[in-house]
């Protein structure tokens, strides 16, 4: 920084400081967890030499608070993937079953919204479609956080639920999915190439959650890349030029994420090994009848506390994923 040149690219420059901090961040919990430890230490060997009530309330304290610290710092020190600090994109897309996976999907929804607040991360909603009765067709999320996409990539795949339905006046027990999509936001050193003839774009009226400009224009923008099928839509934004930005800029992550898991099937065959393909694989079921469940089928996680995962609760899920992935062979 002390370089004459160092702020010639004020780009580049913002990402050397960012960087640095992450990383001065990551060595000051180190030793702030070192001093902790140290503490420890020495009320235990203070109880050691005379039993005091007090103390052991105190040394009890400490090391339920070190307990939970030392938890969050491995987690940190497992997201070392190339764009595990990026933001994260989210998307939502209920299966079939009308309303009663439209529903599934909101309640999704509602879990992500709360687990990103609870991390105190910007949540920024890209494209919203509301369903017919109730629930949401499908929503497009940007989640803006150092390590969102390093954590919420253990998020997509397809989310089972089984309830009894209140929108079934027979009271019978339905199953509902709906598919997880979780992509890095991606900034301008990624090059993907895209043939703009192979681009279908299309604008229509925004729908959701907005301003006064709702419904008024045809600001919303939905770009399908012909050759794979893959779509993106933004209506976040006030300007159709915006929105066409947005979600050109989404599109290219799609893309670019496709190309990595290619690669990765590749390899993983290889090896010898059977990768689970692309969007489809079933991860997680939630259980409200007739017990309370929720499941992770990758490593066989589960906890009885459907409320509390249903509230945002998920870090727990996250936590076993990550360290499946980090002891996975190969």
């Amino acid at each position: 920084m002390a370089d004459p040149s160092f702020w010639d690219d004020q780009e580049t420059a913002q990402k050397v400081i960012n960087e640095n901090n992450q990383k001065k961040a990551t060595y000051d919990n180190f030793k702030h967890l070192a001093k902790g430890v140290e503490d420890a230490e020495v009320l235990f060997e203070m109880l050691q030499e005379e039993a005091d009530s007090d103390l052991q309330t105190e040394l009890n304290k400490k090391m339920g608070k070190l307990k939970k610290e030392m938890a969050n710092y491995e987690l940190a020190l497992l997201l070392d993937g190339p764009y595990d600090s990026n933001n994260a994109i989210v998307e939502l897309h209920p299966g079939a079953g009308g309303t009663e996976s439209q529903d599934w999907g909101s309640m999704l929804l509602r879990m992500y919204t709360r687990w990103a607040e609870s991390h105190h991360f910007q949540i920024e909603t890209i494209d919203y479609q509301a369903g017919e009765e109730a629930g949401i067709k499908s929503v497009t999320l940007l989640i803006k956080g150092h390590n969102a996409y390093g954590l919420l990539k253990s998020e997509k795949g397809v989310h089972r639920l089984v309830r009894i339905s209140p929108f079934d006046s027979a009271k019978r027990r339905h199953t509902s999915f709906c598919s997880v999509e979780v992509m890095p936001e991606l900034d301008d050193t990624i090059a993907v190439e895209i043939n703009p003839d192979e681009l279908k774009i299309d604008t229509y009226r925004a729908s959701g959650a907005g301003g006064q400009h709702i419904n008024k224009t045809e600001s919303a923008v939905r770009i399908t890349h012909l050759p794979t099928g893959t779509v993106a839509a933004s209506q976040a934004q006030r300007s159709q030029l915006k929105n066409r930005e947005q979600a050109m800029s989404m599109l290219q992550a799609k893309l670019y994420q496709q190309e990595v898991e290619k690669q990765e099937q590749e390899q993983a065959a290889l090896r010898g090994e059977q990768l689970e393909i692309g969007w489809g694989s079933q991860i997680r079921s939630y259980v409200f009848h007739p017990y309370q469940m929720v499941k992770d089928h990758r490593n066989d996680h589960e906890t009885g506390n459907t409320q509390a995962v249903m509230d945002g609760q998920i870090d727990e899920f996250i936590d076993a994923y990550l360290k499946m992935k980090l002891n996975a062979p190969g």
